[in-house]
């Protein structure tokens, strides 16, 4: 492989000195390519992963057809708005739902205001206790589909930590707090409005026994500062918003009824934001139009042709495709960052590390639901800070262009520039080309080469067969190079 394309605009324009390469050979598992049907959790020692994929959240053109359902859940301190949010995403059983607490976004607090809290003398149930333009800046991004990161912060020491928690794929958001309704500007945002209420006494208890046990307070403390500040504020701020609910739950989550009625609202609501995606569009758009400028196709050297001579055949085996050349530079001065799209984007890693010593991975992994015919997100990993960075998106082959636009719409959502995203690929259908520069214009493409057609199943004719069965060495089916080839979505 040689990604070092020339003429104006080309990678070279990031990528300056050059230096060849061949990929050492390691040894492999063989694994299969079939997946088996998973529960829709995946639960590891670290953290919970949702292997449900999610569909896509935007149309052919790129652009986000539809923005995440957010419930806004209001009521007294220890009220249960937690408890009522939790049940409501276990009733609604689908993946992809955020919870956001409004105690995430306690303002950071002066060296005064610090001593203050020490000795229960800070109203922390005021609304100027609160960052409000945080907040709703927040949720707005996260509404639109856009990752965010949310502030951590720590009632024993009253403060913000250091680490900020990575949120993205919301389809439904439920954001809680105790005065959740009190900003204009943030109820703008709240699709459904649900007002918990709870007896006073409860909540007293309730916040007792929180404070003591988790929160390290001591009882006199507590109840001075409900006396002083959380009571009175009750009254004045957060009771009054009840005139603006949708939905009252008295009792919180012991009320069934009510928590059926939402989840039966939410439902309807998913319902018709519902979009099927068009994959038949993909295929209509576009045709007889020319190549877009965007795409950077390498000159065919006797080296680009030896290498397709190779990867065309199917008798290649796995061992020849690994010791395929690549050529990659390094730009000075400028973080880049290498995103494979799984499975078969990896086989351009090994080449990329070996070259931009110092180069950042990160991993998407896109398939086909094969009921639907659509695209869908089911993991992802990406490095921190990737808004700055150039980002070089790998995937061995692009037929459609449906994984390569989910992924370059995961990219933006994480703020990265549409100008600074790279999609290389070893062979391209003109129909792919065509999708991602229509989306996504300012996004540089490049390949080896650009074959004419797919066939009805959306594969490359005439194809290099499925390219990450055949470098991998996974099963595969024996026809594998009739009905899979040039198979990308």
């Amino acid at each position: 492989m040689c990604f070092s394309a020339a003429g104006e605009g080309s990678l070279d324009d990031l990528l300056r000195h050059r230096c060849p390469l061949t990929p050492s050979l390691s040894p492999r598992k063989r694994t299969t390519s079939q997946s088996k049907t998973e529960p829709p959790l995946l639960r590891t020692n670290k953290r919970t992963i949702y292997t449900a994929g999610r569909p896509p959240w935007y149309n052919v053109t790129g652009t986000t057809f539809k923005e995440a359902f957010v419930i806004g859940l209001c009521g007294g301190s220890a009220s249960g708005k937690t408890t009522v949010a939790n049940k409501i995403i276990e009733a609604l059983d689908v993946p992809w739902v955020v919870l956001l607490s409004m105690d995430s976004f306690y303002k950071v607090l002066s060296k005064d205001e610090q001593e203050q809290a020490a000795r229960n003398e800070y109203n922390f149930d005021h609304p100027y206790a609160f960052d409000f333009e945080l907040l709703v800046n927040i949720l707005r991004k996260l509404k639109k589909g856009k990752s965010i990161k949310v502030p951590v912060y720590d009632f024993t020491t009253h403060s913000r930590r250091k680490e900020w928690k990575t949120v993205y794929g919301a389809n439904v958001v439920i954001f809680e707090g105790i005065l959740a309704f009190a900003n204009k500007e943030l109820l703008k945002l709240l699709d459904m409005k649900v007002f918990v209420d709870t007896d006073s006494d409860i909540r007293l208890v309730r916040r007792l026994k929180r404070d003591i046990t988790e929160r390290g307070r001591d009882i006199g403390g507590v109840i001075k500062q409900y006396n002083k500040f959380v009571k009175p504020a009750f009254e004045q701020y957060i009771e009054p918003t009840v005139q603006v609910a949708d939905i009252v739950v008295p009792r919180g989550g012991e009320n069934f009824v009510a928590l059926d009625l939402i989840v039966q609202h939410v439902h309807s609501q998913l319902e018709k934001r519902k979009q099927r995606w068009d994959m038949s569009a993909l295929a209509s758009a576009h045709q007889g139009q020319p190549l877009p400028r965007t795409l950077s196709v390498l000159e065919s050297t006797p080296q680009v042709r030896g290498m397709h001579t190779i990867i065309r055949n199917k008798d290649t085996n796995q061992h020849a495709l690994s010791f395929l050349p690549l050529k990659v530079s390094g730009h000075r001065g400028s973080t880049i960052t290498g995103v494979s799209i799984l499975r078969a984007g990896e086989t351009m890693e090994q080449a990329l590390m070996a070259v931009c010593k110092d180069i950042r991975l990160g991993k998407i992994l896109i398939q086909t639901n094969h009921q639907t015919g659509e695209p869908e997100l089911h993991y992802l990993r990406l490095p921190k800070d990737i808004s700055e960075d150039y980002v070089i998106l790998m995937d061995s082959t692009v037929s459609t262009g449906a994984a390569a636009l989910m992924a370059v719409r995961v990219l933006l959502d994480h703020d990265v520039q549409e100008d600074k995203i790279f999609l290389l690929s070893l062979l391209m259908a003109e129909m792919g080309v065509h999708s991602v520069a229509y989306a996504f214009p300012k996004v540089r493409i490049i390949t080896t080469a650009v074959d004419k057609k797919v066939n009805d199943k959306f594969h490359i004719i005439p194809g290099i067969g499925n390219f990450g069965d055949r470098y991998f060495g996974t099963d595969a089916p024996s026809d594998c190079y009739e009905s899979d080839e040039g198979m990308d979505f």
